[in-house]
């Protein structure tokens, strides 16, 4: 039963988060064999002046040898 939370910055609009949540279940039904009804997706603002706090070190940092996939603009 997948959850995905997305994490990003305020400004981005409502069909763009609809939009993305719509590519996130089609690729999580579709690359794992789960139904619709299997997949739930949040997504979470958080402001840049938060980021580091509330992102950076506790999920990136934090996690480091889980991501699946790193960003370029922090390292361990």
């Amino acid at each position: 039963m997948p959850h995905v939370i997305v994490k990003l910055w305020p400004g981005k609009t409502t069909d763009q988060k609809q939009r993305l949540t719509d590519a996130i279940v089609h690729s999580v039904t579709s690359i794992l064999d789960y139904g619709d009804e299997s997949v739930s997706v949040a997504m979470e603002e958080v402001g840049p002046d938060e980021w580091t706090r509330k992102v950076v070190k506790p999920d990136i940092l934090g996690n480091w040898d889980l991501l699946s996939k790193r960003p370029g603009y922090v390292s361990p």
